[in-house]
């Protein structure tokens, strides 16, 4: 029988599975490949998502905790109930948000340099300093916050005075709501800095972020909706940068206008 045109010739001897070997090797030539600026940007929007989950299950369970303004008496209920296990789950969610963030964040910065192989070395290297120092303080804030219903539900140990539980939590607060909060603020900024010059973040977005930045940049509240927004932020991003960047046979299409 004549071959068919367009297909390779299948030997008759073949063996069955040198025959299903030979198709799927043709038929792996005709898929088409991913860029490293598709597997990153892919990477990069995934990541985001996790951590958006994470980080708001986490932070939600250790918020549970009794609230620095509340009585004595509220604060020893709580630590005489088996609520306090809410806090500790948290307390154990946390680190795993945190390194969700830190692969979201190499997986950007990885999508950037596929895109402008030699960024802005200001804002390259305060982001990097800027994704560390948050994931830092995130994981000693909360630990301090939820440090005295770790010690009750996983020892034995005898509870310290209400007065303790009070301090550490108002540290746990500080490192969160007024450090690391910071440093989602320059992350946001650095971030939306290098994806505009990039050609990935569209004008609209990068306004959002910089807005969002100052507002992290600037909060004196501790209200944890504030830190809810720094997520919400990633999960915007991570959508735009899939659409935009991490489609097969969707190149990115720089802007023409200039950056704002």
């Amino acid at each position: 029988m004549a071959d068919r045109p367009g297909l390779d010739p299948v030997d008759p001897e073949a063996t069955p599975s040198a025959a299903a070997a030979s198709t799927l090797s043709r038929l792996r030539r005709r898929l088409p490949v991913a860029s490293d600026t598709v597997k990153y940007a892919r990477m990069s929007s995934v990541m985001a998502f996790i951590f958006a989950a994470l980080f708001v299950a986490g932070l939600a369970l250790v918020h549970s905790a009794p609230k620095l303004a509340d009585t004595d008496a509220t604060f020893a209920a709580f630590y005489a109930s088996g609520s306090t296990a809410l806090v500790t789950v948290g307390l154990y969610i946390v680190p795993f948000a945190g390194i969700a963030f830190l692969w979201h964040m190499n997986a950007t910065r990885l999508l950037i340099r596929t895109l402008t192989p030699a960024p802005s070395p200001v804002p390259d290297g305060l982001q990097l300093v800027a994704g560390i120092l948050f994931v830092a303080l995130l994981f000693a804030g909360t630990g301090a916050a939820g440090g005295v219903a770790l010690v009750k539900d996983l020892t034995d140990a005898p509870l310290p005075s209400m007065d303790v539980a009070r301090s550490l939590l108002g540290v746990g607060y500080g490192l969160v709501f007024v450090y690391a909060v910071r440093g989602a603020g320059m992350y946001a900024i650095t971030t939306t800095t290098l994806l505009r010059k990039a050609g990935v973040l569209p004008l609209w977005l990068a306004v959002i972020g910089r807005l969002l930045a100052t507002f992290l940049l600037i909060s004196t509240t501790l209200n944890p909706v504030v830190m809810l927004l720094f997520p919400a932020w990633a999960v915007l991003v991570g959508v735009v940068v899939f659409v935009r960047a991490g489609r097969l046979g969707g190149p990115v299409q720089p802007e023409t206008r200039p950056d704002a």
